[in-house]
C-alpha cells in the first residue's frame, strides 16, 4: 500500500472517529464476493420468478436491460406531462 493510499484511509479513518483497521473492515463488509454477488442474482432471480408467475431463464435474465427499460419508460412518461420538457 502506497503511503498516499494510507495517508487518505488514516484521514477518512479520523473523520469517522475510526481506526484505519476498523474502516477496511466496515468497507470491505459493504463489498461482496463474487460468490455472494451471485448468490444475491440467484436469489433475486428466484424471487422474480416466484412474483411473475412465469418461469424465465438465466439466459433471458442475462439479456434483460432493466436500467434501460426504466429510463425509456420515465422519458416516455416525461413526454406524455403537458407542460414538462424532456431535456
Amino acid at each position: 500500500m502506497t503511503k498516499q493510499t494510507r495517508d487518505h484511509l488514516a484521514e477518512l479513518a479520523e473523520e469517522r472517529g475510526l481506526s484505519i483497521g476498523q474502516l477496511v473492515n466496515a468497507l470491505a463488509s459493504t463489498e461482496p464476493t463474487a460468490a455472494q454477488r451471485a448468490e444475491q442474482i440467484a436469489a433475486a432471480r428466484a424471487h422474480a420468478r416466484e412474483v411473475i408467475g412465469v418461469d424465465v431463464s438465466d439466459e433471458e435474465f442475462a439479456t434483460l436491460d432493466v436500467l434501460g427499460n426504466l429510463r425509456r419508460i420515465a422519458a416516455q412518461k416525461v413526454l406524455a406531462t403537458p407542460g414538462k420538457d424532456a431535456a
